[in-house]
């Protein structure tokens, strides 16, 4: 028994280590060495300044009002994004999964996820024709008279807000739907039969047995959202920079890897902190 055991273990250990060695390689040891970088004080002129370990370049980021203002904004746009998502997702989810025959529920989800197919640049700049000062949206409202001249969205918060809802809406839809699905019809009949309206079905039975649901699209927004760099740098131009913006511009701009690294300790603290925040809500879908 004992070395029937062991070989189970060595059997497991086998076929899990690929996946553990991909995770120490591409994950474990960068963020390691990231965190070393970040520690060796501001580079100038190729050498490092100060001993080791060296707090200087995050004595800078909160020294900087700059950089806070790009945490903040960062914070701000993620926060607003991962609420309007739930609100929108909501809704859609629940109508592919109670209004929609099941027959034709999986040809509505590959419609509502059809946007992932095509590529995340191309998106971005879709919305960006879009809603340019000459694009399709003020064009439509100016013919219609809603409007005398044409609105500034592009190059704006508002812009990269509605690229992000865009995109999330339909990893909300994916998580929220996953949880009606499997909700028992008897509570909802058995809830019926004791008086509640539909309202209260849906405040005391519905909301509170897909809560996961929406805590687990509402992180994997978050995570997301609050680390991109594509979209605000498209849709948002730079007016209002946010925190991935400004890594890359201590990167390209003025080669600063110690300060880039600091600032991405910053945004691995934020998602670990939000990663504990939903941890009750992760560890509950898993089981």
């Amino acid at each position: 028994m004992t070395v029937t055991k062991k070989s189970e273990q060595w059997r497991g250990w086998f076929f899990v280590s690929p996946a553990l060695l991909w995770t120490i390689l591409f994950f474990a040891v960068p963020l390691c060495l990231m965190l070393v970088a970040s520690l060796s004080g501001a580079r100038t002129g190729g050498g490092a300044v100060g001993s080791f370990p060296n707090l200087g370049t995050y004595a800078r980021f909160v020294g900087d009002p700059a950089m806070v203002r790009a945490l903040v904004v960062s914070l701000e746009i993620t926060v607003t994004v991962t609420v309007i998502s739930i609100l929108l997702a909501y809704p859609l989810a629940w109508i592919i999964a109670e209004k929609i025959p099941r027959r034709y529920q999986r040809l509505a989800l590959v419609l509502s996820i059809l946007p992932f197919w095509t590529s995340y640049v191309i998106r971005s700049y879709s919305w960006l024709l879009i809603l340019g000062k000459n694009g399709v949206m003020n064009a439509a409202l100016l013919n219609i008279g809603v409007i005398s001249e044409p609105l500034e969205i592009s190059a704006t918060r508002s812009a990269t807000v509605i690229g992000f809802v865009h995109f999330f809406i339909m990893l909300l839809t994916l998580t929220i739907y996953s949880n009606l699905i499997q909700l028992p019809p008897n509570y909802k009949r058995a809830a019926a039969d004791l008086g509640a309206g539909g309202f209260d079905v849906f405040r005391l039975i519905i909301l509170p047995l897909t809560i996961p649901g929406i805590m687990v699209g509402a992180f994997l927004t978050f995570v997301l959202c609050i680390g991109d760099y594509i979209t605000p740098q498209i849709l948002g131009g730079n007016r209002e920079l946010v925190l991935p913006q400004v890594i890359m511009m201590q990167l390209g701009r003025r080669s600063d890897i110690a300060m880039a690294s600091s600032l991405s300790m910053v945004l691995m603290a934020l998602m670990t902190l939000a990663y504990l925040g939903f941890a009750r809500w992760l560890k509950l879908e898993r089981t």
